[in-house]
């Protein structure tokens, strides 16, 4: 009985493969209604799952779909995935790095989740630009430049795809089985040979601790062990926003800033460097300090942002439309001092008023709305100077400038 299987996991028991996988087949199937998965998701959101139960959920979200194998194309394909952030765009700065380099980046995004905006949202701001590759399109564009970044294909893991959205709007994201199985059987079912994490964590991130990072990253490790897949994870700050920009356009625009030399002395850009040199580094083979050599080599030298232009160029995007509203209103400093914090929660509760995200599964995304930020942790400032820009197209309550910004 399907209520047994959500009793047994209200009550904190451990579930087999056997009831882990009827039950989620029996969603993707359409036998089991939103509400009743809805229901075990929360269980296993406040009870938590054995590691036995996450391999096996991993496993039949695996088995749902197709397995891509791309064993033609030469190289080591390394992916790389981020657990999501106020701000975080870090995949288009990062995947034309790597590609630049010589290692083949075939890399299949998601949309937002959460208050945490997703790549292919910033992606599908860009007019004409293509999330919906299938197999031969991606072995075909990165034989041809290097690199692919993509929705999931239909046939990838699409019981995920299901369950991402249910958790969206259900209050679960945060669950750590949830999310190692979520990551880990998209990017052992993609074909990467090797993986990259980034685990982001504080209040602007889907993990508030340390703790609950270091156990996902725990986890995420032992599953690619048994799928002899090699997984580093990088763990990251999230209290504060990533780079200056939240919000679709405006985070592409800040993309292209780093990738062009405009940007290099924020958070942004020093992750970026992180997280592609430890790509490098295993695709490669080579020690991290030389992989840096490499990746600053690349920005420098402008061949980052061709192979971003190629990327969007090859999937159909028209850079050129990338478009921001023209409303825009100002928060200003309340008083004179030194900026001591961010609130990356609140921008990121910011954005979601004004449309940059989804309440619900079928909500559109107004893609020119979102905030600048105009000062960093660190700066100071006077009275009445201007702390970020917020653009919008309509109507929604200005934030207390101090529960975003503090000033000491």
């Amino acid at each position: 009985m399907i209520v047994d299987i959500i009793n047994k996991k209200r009550l904190g028991k451990e579930l087999s493969y056997r009831e882990i996988d009827k039950f989620f087949n029996g969603y993707l199937d359409g036998e089991i209604k939103d509400y009743q998965m809805s229901a075990l998701l929360m269980a296993i959101c406040i009870n938590g799952m054995s590691d036995e139960e996450v391999f096996a959920l991993t496993k039949v979200f695996i088995d749902s779909g197709d397995i891509l194998e791309f064993d033609d194309i030469p190289g080591i394909k390394v992916d790389k995935h981020s657990t999501g952030g106020i701000g975080d765009k870090t995949t288009l700065i990062i995947a034309p790095i790597v590609a630049s380099l010589g290692i083949p980046v075939i890399k299949m995004s998601g949309r937002g989740l959460g208050y945490t905006g997703g790549t292919i949202d910033k992606l599908e701001s860009i007019k004409g630009y293509r999330i919906d590759l299938d197999d031969e399109d991606i072995v075909k564009q990165v034989k041809k430049i290097g690199v692919v970044v993509t929705g999931q294909t239909a046939d990838l893991v699409p019981m995920d795809k299901a369950i991402y959205a249910l958790r969206d709007v259900t209050g679960t994201v945060s669950s750590i089985p949830l999310i190692a199985s979520s990551i880990m059987s998209k990017k052992i079912a993609s074909g990467a040979d090797k993986i990259l994490i980034d685990i982001k964590v504080g209040n602007g991130a889907l993990l508030t601790t340390k703790k609950d990072a270091n156990e996902l990253s725990r986890l995420m490790i032992e599953i690619g062990k048994i799928y002899k897949r090699e997984v580093r994870t990088i763990i990251s700050d999230m209290n504060v926003p990533l780079g200056t920009s939240i919000g679709n356009s405006l985070e592409v625009l800040e993309a292209i800033d780093i990738l062009k030399g405009r940007e290099t002395d924020n958070n942004l850009y020093d992750l970026c460097i992180e997280l592609a040199s430890n790509m490098v580094s295993m695709g490669k083979g080579i020690e991290l300090g030389d992989a840096i050599k490499e990746v600053v080599d690349s920005l420098n030298r402008g061949h980052a942002y061709e192979k971003f232009l190629e990327l969007v160029s090859a999937q159909g995007g028209k850079i050129d439309s990338l478009k921001v509203s023209d409303k825009v209103k100002e928060l200003k400093a309340s008083k004179s001092g030194k900026i001591k914090s961010i609130n990356a929660l609140e921008l990121g509760k910011l954005s979601m008023a004004l449309g940059a995200g989804r309440t619900n599964k079928e909500e559109k995304i107004d893609y020119e709305v979102g905030i600048k930020l105009e000062k960093l942790v660190n700066e100071s400032v006077k009275k009445g100077d201007v702390l970020a820009r917020v653009y919008y197209n309509k109507k929604f309550d200005m934030p207390e400038v101090n529960s975003i910004f503090e000033i000491v």
